[in-house]
């Protein structure tokens, strides 16, 4: 391949990646703004220690923390407002190992990703937060500082879609073991991932990341990872090791085999993020993520007023 060959290839890879980019942000802005943005101002921004200011209430504040004098005097809901509540981090890691670039559908698992991280990266905007990145495989491929603003929101979408990674295995470890070392204050950690490993020694730098800060894992699933297609013989190639393997697809002891070795790797990180008190939002890619976005929302700001 000549130079000139390269560098055209590269301006066409760069022009999908800021369409997809373009189209992503259209996509979340709109659904943040309508949907998302009050539910994420009340779950998040809490009560801290420091009194800093008055401010007009906002849908989803916590009425517990309304101020009745000033209320009466300006005639309309006024809120205190702290100092932790105008410092909130919001850290998304992004797993962009090579089970990533999977996808049987119109988007592969890297892309969805790239659009749950996209709903809260401007909802952190939204809100006048600061947001970062971690991108990881079984190391840090991309760590980037959380700062204010869209632009700031534009660069980690370009950054998920972009990155090339130096390894396709995946180890979740050095991501948590990062964001506890390097956030100092409270914050909202998103933890996107496949989860599709049996490795659990994660948990331990798990549950320290959970105790310091709050905690979300979005895991990403394609149908044919969930299902196998009844297809006949097959070639299946682990994306993260290249280890291929020869399967009869139609035969339904081995599909049954399948489903349910899925299904106890799911109960078992199911139990795992339990017992680390962290909740998890299931999105694949071949259904629409926002009622499920919506409905971790719902859950989470009843229980805060519960």
């Amino acid at each position: 391949m000549n130079r000139e060959t390269e560098q055209n290839e590269n301006d066409a890879r760069l022009t999908r990646i800021l369409k997809r980019v373009r189209r992503i942000e259209l996509l979340t802005r709109g659904m943040v703004k309508e949907m998302l943005g009050g539910q994420y101002h009340s779950r998040f921004k809490g009560q801290g220690i420091e009194f800093d200011d008055f401010r007009e209430y906002q849908p989803g504040d916590d009425v517990r923390f309304i101020d009745w004098n000033v209320t009466a005097r300006m005639n309309d809901p006024f809120v205190r407002k702290y100092v932790e509540e105008r410092e909130l981090t919001v850290m998304i890691c992004v797993d962009v190992s090579g089970s990533g670039d999977y996808g049987s559908q119109e988007d592969s698992k890297r892309e969805r990703a790239a659009e749950i991280a996209a709903v809260f990266a401007f909802s952190a905007v939204q809100n006048q937060d600061k947001v970062g990145l971690t991108l990881f495989s079984d190391g840090i491929e991309h760590y980037l500082p959380a700062r204010k603003g869209a632009p700031h929101a534009l660069r980690i979408l370009r950054d998920i879609l972009n990155n090339e990674p130096k390894s396709h295995r995946t180890d979740i470890k050095p991501a948590l073991d990062l964001a506890v070392e390097r956030i100092a204050h409270r914050a909202l950690v998103i933890l996107v991932s496949d989860f599709l490993t049996t490795d659990q020694s994660w948990e331990k730098s798990l549950r320290a990341l959970g105790a310091k800060h709050d905690v979300v894992a979005a895991q990403i699933l394609d149908p044919r990872e969930i299902t196998l297609p009844d297809a006949g013989r097959v070639c299946l190639e682990d994306p993260e090791t290249g280890e291929q393997f020869l399967v009869n697809t139609s035969h339904p002891a081995i599909r049954d085999q399948y489903e349910q070795r899925l299904a106890e790797r799911q109960d078992a990180l199911v139990h795992l993020l339990r017992r680390c008190g962290v909740e998890r939002i299931t999105v694949r890619t071949d259904e629409d993520y926002a009622p499920a976005l919506k409905a971790y929302f719902r859950s989470r700001k009843r229980r805060k007023r519960g």
